[in-house]
C-alpha cells in the first residue's frame, strides 16, 4: 500500500472550498490589527490573540529593526551550541524578574516550549495529570515524555482529586493546566488545583499563553490573578499573544530552569529565537509594565462584548476573558454563520472537532485593547443580523 494513499483520498478541504465553507488558511494581506485586509476586503478582526494590540507598536518594530541591523536575521544554530546571544540571556533575566521567579528559559516557539519542558521534566516513572481541555502542545509534550498520562474533567476539582487519589505513591506527579483555556475563554480554578497538589505531593505547571498581559494586576497571568505566584512551580508562556512576536518560555526555580535548558530536545535541536523577535518581546514586556491602561482598556472591551452578546441572546459559555466563544453546537451552522459574518465585514474563527468536542462547535471571538467602541458595536450588529438570519438567537 502506498503511504500517500491517505493524501490522495483527502478531499474534505476541496469540498469545503467548493461549498464556500473553507475558513482556514485565510490569506491576510495586512498587519494583525483591529482591521485586516483579506482578499482585498477590509474586515474588523475579531479573532486575533493580539490582546494588547502590540504587534504594530512603533517601539516594537523599531527594536526589531535595530536587532536585525546588529545581529542579522537569524542565529544559524541552536542556543546549545553557537546560537546563544547576549540578548537571549538578557530576555531570560527580564522574564524571570517580571514573573518573580529565579530563572527563565527562552524557546523558539510556544509549541516547542511545551514539547521540550514537559518531556524533560517527566519520564517513564512519572505521572502527568491534565485537564481534559488542555492545549494540543501539552498533550504532545506528554507523549514525548513517555510518562503515564491521566486526565480529569474540565475545571472539575473533585475529579482531579479522584485521579490524584489513585496515583501510586512512588510516582513523581505534575499537574498541568491552561491558565485561560484557548477556545472557550474560561479560567482554571487554580486555588483548588494548588490545594490538591499540596495534599498529594504534586508539582504544578500552568500554561499561561493566553493569560500573560491579560490577567493579574501587573499582567503576570493566572497565578497573579489568584495571588498564588509563589505556589506555581512552572509557568509557561508564549510571545505570540500579548507579547506580540513568536516564541515561548518557562519561568521556574533556578534548578528546574537549568535542568530544562540542558535536557529539552526542542531547545537543543532547534535554531534559536531570531534576534528581531527577542528585541520585540523585550519591548513588549516594558510596555506591559509601563502602560497598565492598555490592560484596563482590554477589560473594558471584554465586559462590553460579554454584556452585548448576552443581551442579544447568544450563549458565551463560561468565559470571563477576552476570548469569548459563541456557542453554536452544529458544524454546518457554524460555517454558515462564519460566512455571513465575513460577508458583513467581520473576521471570526469557526471552531469544530477536534479543536472542541463534537456538539460544542463554536465561533471563537477575541478582543484587543485597541478595538474602538465603534468597531465593537459593528461586531455586535453583524452578529445580531447573522444570528437572527440563521435562527441562532
Amino acid at each position: 500500500m502506498d503511504i500517500f494513499t491517505k493524501c490522495y483520498e483527502f478531499t474534505e478541504a476541496d469540498k469545503a472550498k467548493a461549498a464556500g465553507y473553507y475558513f482556514i488558511f485565510r490569506r491576510v494581506e495586512s498587519a494583525q490589527d483591529t482591521e485586516v485586509i483579506v482578499e482585498g476586503r477590509k474586515l474588523i478582526m475579531a479573532g486575533s490573540n493580539n490582546y494588547l494590540g502590540l504587534t504594530s507598536h512603533p517601539r516594537g518594530k523599531e527594536a526589531a529593526i535595530k536587532a536585525v541591523e546588529k545581529y542579522g536575521s537569524g542565529c544559524a544554530g541552536s542556543r546549545f551550541l553557537n546560537g546563544n546571544l547576549d540578548i537571549h540571556e538578557a530576555l531570560e533575566e527580564k522574564l524571570a524578574a517580571f514573573f518573580h521567579k529565579e530563572a527563565a528559559v527562552v524557546f523558539a516557539t510556544g509549541y516547542q516550549t511545551n514539547l521540550g519542558a514537559i518531556a524533560a521534566l517527566a519520564g517513564r516513572n512519572d505521572e502527568i495529570i491534565l485537564d481534559k481541555f488542555d492545549h494540543a502542545s501539552i498533550i504532545d509534550g506528554c507523549r514525548l515524555s513517555f510518562a503515564q498520562v491521566k486526565k480529569f474533567r474540565h475545571n472539575d476539582a473533585k475529579d482531579l482529586e479522584r485521579v490524584l487519589a489513585r496515583t501510586p505513591d512512588k510516582r513523581g506527579i505534575i499537574i498541568i493546566v491552561d491558565g485561560i483555556f484557548s477556545m472557550e475563554g474560561d479560567i482554571t480554578p487554580l486555588p483548588d488545583v494548588i490545594a490538591l497538589a499540596k495534599k498529594y505531593g504534586a508539582r504544578v505547571m500552568v500554561d499561561d499563553a493566553h493569560a500573560v498581559g491579560v490577567l493579574g494586576e501587573g499582567g503576570r497571568g493566572t497565578a497573579e490573578h489568584f495571588h498564588l505566584e509563589n505556589e506555581v512551580d512552572v509557568i509557561m508562556g508564549t510571545y505570540s499573544k500579548s507579547l506580540a512576536a513568536i516564541g515561548g518560555f518557562i519561568v521556574a526555580s533556578r534548578e528546574v530552569a537549568n535542568y530544562v535548558k540542558h535536557f529539552a530536545r526542542s531547545l537543543i535541536f532547534s535554531a534559536s529565537l531570531a534576534p528581531a523577535l527577542v528585541a520585540a518581546v523585550s519591548v513588549a514586556l516594558d510596555i506591559i509594565q509601563e502602560q497598565p491602561e492598555l490592560r484596563e482598556r482590554l477589560w473594558h472591551n471584554t465586559h462590553k462584548m460579554l454584556k452585548g452578546f448576552k443581551e442579544l441572546g447568544f450563549d458565551t459559555g463560561h468565559s470571563t476573558t477576552p476570548i469569548i466563544p459563541i456557542m453554536i453546537g452544529d458544524q454546518m451552522k457554524t460555517f454558515e454563520m462564519c460566512g455571513l459574518l465575513q460577508e458583513y465585514g467581520i473576521f471570526v474563527n469557526p471552531t469544530i472537532s477536534p479543536a472542541v468536542p463534537p456538539g460544542r462547535e463554536l465561533l471563537r471571538t477575541s478582543y484587543m485593547a485597541t478595538h474602538t467602541d465603534e468597531q465593537l458595536d459593528r461586531i455586535l450588529d453583524a452578529f445580531a443580523r447573522a444570528g437572527r438570519k440563521l435562527g441562532v438567537i
